[in-house]
């Protein structure tokens, strides 16, 4: 994977992280993960797993496209 891209998502996830005024170690919990491996994803070293993904759209309210910066283009009417 890109480490742009990994460096880009951990920014993305300490925003959402500091915008409800969390912590690291409660999110960790809420993942069922270490604190430690959860630095690791703000940072940018690794990537959460599918799990984790779903998990963290759901504390954040919000979809897997937002979390994840991902943009589709809908498709236009012909």
């Amino acid at each position: 994977m890109n480490p742009t891209y990994r460096a880009l998502f951990g920014q993305r996830l300490r925003a959402l992280r500091l915008e409800r005024g969390l912590q690291q170690k409660a999110v960790a919990a809420s993942l069922h993960i270490s604190p430690s491996t959860y630095s690791n994803y703000e940072n940018g070293i690794y990537l959460p797993n599918m799990e984790a993904l779903i998990l963290l759209a759901d504390l954040f309210q919000i979809s897997l496209d937002e979390l994840t910066g991902h943009n589709v283009p809908r498709p236009r009417s012909p």
